[in-house]
């Protein structure tokens, strides 16, 4: 049951990228130093899982660079799958579907700021 309902969560998190192309930009914001650092204490991560997760963020941000100046979305979309890949990888399964959770979360809502009120 609970892998059902990862793989749908996965996939609604990537449709709602794949409907909207202009929100793939919204996966920057967790690039943001406060908005990565209210992300790791939501996700109550430890120090080697902190450290992943910059990487994961550093990398994606990378590869979603490339990917939007070609404007294909087939790249864009292995971006995320990226991106979900492996944060899964370093998550606990808790930990994975409040990610996504917060992901949908900044996806859809781009001008509500995460975590707090400002």
């Amino acid at each position: 049951m609970k892998k059902v309902l990862v793989l749908v969560l996965v996939a609604f998190a990537t449709s709602v990228f794949a409907t909207e192309p202009t929100n793939y930009k919204a996966i920057y914001k967790f690039n943001n130093q406060k908005n990565f650092d209210d992300l790791v204490r939501y996700l109550n991560l430890d120090e080697t899982q902190t450290d992943y997760m910059m990487i994961v963020f550093d990398l994606t941000k990378r590869r979603m660079n490339s990917a939007l100046k070609t404007n294909d979305e087939a790249k864009i979309n292995k971006v995320l799958y990226f991106n979900m890949g492996n944060a899964k990888y370093f998550l606990s399964d808790n930990q994975y579907k409040k990610y996504l959770s917060a992901l949908n979360l900044l996806v859809n809502a781009n001008d509500v700021q995460l975590f707090t009120q400002r």
